[in-house]
């Protein structure tokens, strides 16, 4: 049994800074799965959105962010977001984060969405460099401790003495000796990322398998707008496991959106065009695709030019170069993929969850930022401004959160036989064909339906290798995609119109008077 004050769960951007905060007042333990910098964050190309540029303001921000979020984003959020974002910029480069500039002045970029230039970036490496200033920091920390290839598998909860059920702590897979082991803490931080991985495509990494929205849920926290899953709408194709993201900036500096025949179409569904939010980038796209035949879309980027290209899309140019393809010579082959959640663990503005001790931030959370579809750049943004809150309240709050002197009763596999791998296999890949065919860009209730009721019978199945096997990492993972993708598929049957990511052809308009609100579930 191991204690801390506070455990962290999760190693991104919303990870690191909480944890970064957290130290000036506690000792702070972060259990992450995979190496350091395997995270989302790491993968982020694009940037963190925040107003630099004389000519913007917050309101311009604010209404951004609202237009692209169709009716759902809380005002509260999404000024806190905006209000705080430029002092959270500058804490990252007092971390050791560089961005690219002009002579003095930050570089801000522009992407789909964003009426003005607010994109602060590392060329189209924001992410690494980002992941790569906060590990530098945490390392130089004497008050945390990292703790990597560790999975955690589930949240502990307690009763205390007032009736009141609090988070203390969670189950942690050690990897050496393959036990699952209780890690006490008086509070915990979920940022594991999203859920990428219950897709077929995406451009998540391996890890983003939605760990933290499925043990948030199993412990009793509500969770909100699972139905809101974000597709980038253009991932180079073919599209791999992780396939490879071309950033929302290359159509943000003029690149263009064309059937393989050559002709552009975005003009015919957005009057921003190929700058209109990814929501319709997406279906447009999906819809062009269905109506042609054509396996992908073209993204030309002819209009930017070559040398602006080598210089702010260095990394694109050298992946699609090192995949046979010449960005300079010729147009680059796309299709979406998923992206990013906009749902997940309901919180307030301070990073609360619904069950107390337990605090969450980043894609993991739900803040009522993105409402239901997020702007482009405002994830990273999001990601630091409530990690900071959420640290700040709990500076205030950790002297009425009690260490506990025992682990609670816990219920882990008992089990000690290895499951084949290749149920294991085949249960992740039926949930992603299932979530890709049926819970994808465009939904039915038909589809809604049959998918709900093909992962009933995988989690049933799921659910008894589990309690007979030996717990291990992809087990774990299994168990999670299981639990996230019946979120998704819950929500998503509760809305009974579209909105923003969640388009179902049996409701096709926006319903106000009956869905003007979040889809909240809990147990």
């Amino acid at each position: 049994m191991t204690s801390t004050e506070v455990l962290v769960i999760g190693s991104g951007i919303a990870g690191l800074s909480f944890a970064l905060k957290a130290a000036r007042f506690a000792d702070v333990v972060v259990v992450t799965k995979k190496a350091r910098p395997e995270s989302s964050t790491n993968y982020a190309q694009g940037g963190i959105a925040a107003v630099f540029s004389p000519d913007d303001s917050f309101a311009l921000h604010v209404e951004d962010t609202f237009v692209a979020g169709a009716g759902l984003c809380h005002p509260d959020a999404v000024e806190t977001l905006v209000r705080e974002g430029p002092e959270r910029v500058r804490e990252l480069i007092a971390f050791g984060v560089e961005f690219t500039r002009e002579g003095a002045e930050l570089s801000l970029g522009r992407e789909g969405g964003h009426s003005r230039r607010r994109i602060v970036r590392s060329d189209d490496l924001t992410g690494r460099e980002i992941e790569r200033g906060l590990l530098a920091a945490v390392a130089a920390s004497p008050r945390i401790q990292v703790l990597e290839d560790h999975a955690a598998v589930d949240l502990l909860v307690e009763e205390g003495p007032d009736g009141r059920r609090r988070c203390c702590g969670a189950l942690v897979l050690d990897p050496e000796s393959g036990e699952v082991a209780p890690f006490l803490a008086r509070a915990v931080l979920l940022a594991t990322g999203g859920c990428g991985q219950v897709y077929r495509h995406t451009t998540n990494p391996a890890i983003a398998t939605g760990d933290g929205v499925a043990m948030a849920f199993r412990a009793g926290a509500r969770v909100a707008n699972m139905e809101f899953v974000q597709f980038h709408p253009t991932a180079l194709y073919p599209a791999r496991e992780r396939t490879l993201l071309i950033s929302e900036a290359v159509r943000g500096e003029g690149a263009e959106l064309r059937r393989m025949d050559g002709t552009a179409f975005m003009a015919g569904y957005h009057p921003l065009g190929a700058l209109a939010p990814r929501d319709i980038v997406a279906r447009a796209i999906d819809r062009e695709m269905k109506r042609t035949g054509d396996p992908y879309v073209l993204l030309d980027c002819s209009a930017i030019g070559a040398e602006e290209i080598r210089a702010r899309f260095p990394n694109i140019l050298r992946e699609t170069a090192e995949r046979g393809i010449d960005m300079l010579a010729e147009p680059l082959p796309v299709v979406p993929a998923a992206h990013y959640l906009c749902g997940g663990v309901l919180t307030d503005t301070h990073g609360r969850a619904s069950l107390r001790g337990l605090y969450a931030a980043g894609e993991t959370a739900c803040t009522g930022v993105h409402g239901a579809n997020r702007l482009a750049s405002n994830s990273l943004l999001e990601a630091v401004v409530f990690a900071h809150r959420a640290s700040a309240r709990l500076r205030d709050e950790l002297g009425a959160l009690p260490l506990p002197s025992a682990a609670p009763a816990w219920d882990a596999p008992r089990g000690r036989g290895d499951p084949e791998g290749v149920l294991l296999v085949h249960d992740r890949e039926e949930i992603r064909s299932l979530m890709w065919d049926l819970v994808g860009i465009v939904r039915s209730d038909e589809r809604l339906e049959f998918a709900e009721a093909r992962i009933h019978a995988v989690a049933e199945q799921n659910a008894t290798v589990w309690a007979s096997s030996r717990p291990s990492a992809e087990l774990v993972e299994l168990r999670n995609m299981v639990e996230t993708a019946l979120l998704v598929v819950r929500c998503a049957r509760l809305r009974r119109e579209s909105r923003g990511l969640h388009y179902n052809v049996d409701h096709p308009y926006r319903d106000n008077e009956h869905f003007l609100r979040d889809t909240v579930v809990g147990r």
